[in-house]
């Protein structure tokens, strides 16, 4: 469900397409401060280059918003006169200037805690901010684990589990300018062995 600051932007992004549709000059949004928002929370100052185009610009914007929304006008002023109209919406104020007299007022440095914008800056604005929900969190994403999401919790209990990797073992180094010894083929055969085979061949003789 749209809230009330929402509701009073969309109205006045009607307002504010009204005007540019019967040609409204030097449009500005004034974004009032918190400690004016008892007064009214936006300001829509346009221009007109004559008394007739400020009525037409006053009554393309009452009539959309009654058309369109259903609501009208708590106020209006400066009807007769056509060199500043002021529509009240109580949450929005139009004023449509003739170029001399917004000129002399200068409503715009009147505010100077308020921000100023154009409309495209405005409706970039409203899109950009994001929609805050009291009391919730935003939702954690799952640890990717193979191809099935694993929950953070489980992920965090299997981390602690896992083995750690033990660092490979690096082969012992040859002993540099050390000749291998090698070893002998035929076993040193023992010295009586070597007298009975003596004794052997002298009795062969005789």
């Amino acid at each position: 469900m749209p809230t009330p600051r929402a509701i009073t932007r969309k109205l006045f992004k009607t307002a504010i397409a009204a005007a540019e549709d019967k040609k409204a000059q030097d449009t500005l949004v004034l974004e009032l401060d918190e400690a004016d928002s008892s007064l009214t929370d936006y300001f829509l100052i346009t221009s007109a280059t004559n008394q007739r185009q400020a009525v037409a610009i006053a009554d393309e914007i009452e009539l959309r918003l009654k058309r369109e929304h259903g609501v009208y006008a708590h106020s209006v002023e400066g009807r007769r006169l056509g060199d500043w109209i002021l529509l009240d919406y109580v949450d929005f104020v139009a004023h449509i200037f003739l170029a001399e007299k917004r000129a002399f007022y200068d409503i715009e440095r009147l505010r100077k805690s308020a921000q100023m914008l154009r409309p495209e800056s405005f409706s970039r604005a409203e899109k950009a901010k994001p929609v805050k929900t009291a009391g919730k969190k935003p939702a954690r994403k799952p640890v990717k684990h193979g191809k099935k999401p694993v929950k953070p919790e489980i992920a965090k209990k299997a981390a602690k589990k896992a083995p750690t990797k033990k660092a490979a073992k690096k082969p012992a180094k040859k002993a540099v300018g050390k000749k291998p010894v090698k070893i002998a083929k035929k076993a040193a055969k023992p010295a009586s062995v070597k007298k009975a085979k003596k004794s052997a061949a002298k009795k062969t003789k005789r």
